[in-house]
């Protein structure tokens, strides 16, 4: 596993603009989107997408600036991306629904529906 909080984490354009989209909502007030990784799933770990409107300097790691440009698009916490660093991220709609794909280089192991993984 890379223990580096450098490796970047990849966006590809279509994460980008689900990301606008999300970000653009009228009625929404937060103010960008949120990755975290939590114990859990049928693999051990769990990716986690929320919105928020706070960041937890010094521990937040900003990912991608807002559409717009002003301010954090897309946030993780620093011992999060220890498990995801050199990832990338997706938006991927299928007939089963829709959803951020993480293509993660640190997995062993992932579920069959691509929100839980494992690193040994």
């Amino acid at each position: 596993m890379d223990t580096s909080v450098d490796a970047p984490i990849r966006l590809t354009e279509r994460a980008r603009q689900r990301l606008a989209f999300i970000l653009n909502q009228p009625e929404l007030t937060a103010k960008f989107v949120r990755i975290a990784i939590q114990g859990g799933g049928c693999s051990g770990f769990s990716y986690d997408f929320s919105v928020d409107n706070a960041l937890n300097d010094p521990d937040d790691v900003v990912i991608s600036p807002r559409p717009d440009g002003t301010g954090a698009g897309l946030v993780i916490d620093s011992m999060s991306m220890i498990y995801v660093a050199g990832s990338e991220i997706d938006w991927v709609e299928s007939p089963g629904g829709a959803m951020f794909n993480i293509e993660n280089p640190n997995a062993t192991a992932s579920c069959g529906c691509g929100t839980s993984f494992a690193i040994d």
